[in-house]
């Protein structure tokens, strides 16, 4: 039986976009604590600069998980940073940020 479900969304910033990233998680919207199954969450900022950023949500399972992706509650939390990717790419910029999500079942507490 599971403890649970990780997802850990790996973000690499570009080092001028790094404050702007840290602002967006420090007013964020908080959409995702109203998804059912969502426990809590950790945003993680790198010792070195370069490194990614982690954002670590901890869920019941894996389709809980799921179903905040393909939520408006996911949409909601993050449209300040699609928009910000939004206008770099309309400016035939690279992205501010790229990430990448790993996921994982949760074996100790």
């Amino acid at each position: 039986m599971s403890k649970g479900f990780v997802a850990i969304n790996y973000i690499t910033c570009n080092p001028e976009y790094a404050s702007r990233f840290e602002e967006l998680f420090a007013t964020r919207a908080r959409a995702i604590d109203r998804m059912p199954g969502f426990r809590f969450m950790s945003a993680l900022k790198p010792k070195k600069e370069g490194e990614p950023y982690l954002v670590v949500s901890h869920w019941d399972s894996e389709e809980a998980f799921k179903a905040w992706t393909q939520s408006p509650e996911f949409i909601e939390g993050h449209r300040r940073g699609f928009e910000d990717i939004r206008k770099a790419k309309e400016n035939g910029q690279a992205p501010p940020m790229v990430s990448e999500f790993r996921t994982y079942e949760i074996l100790t507490d």
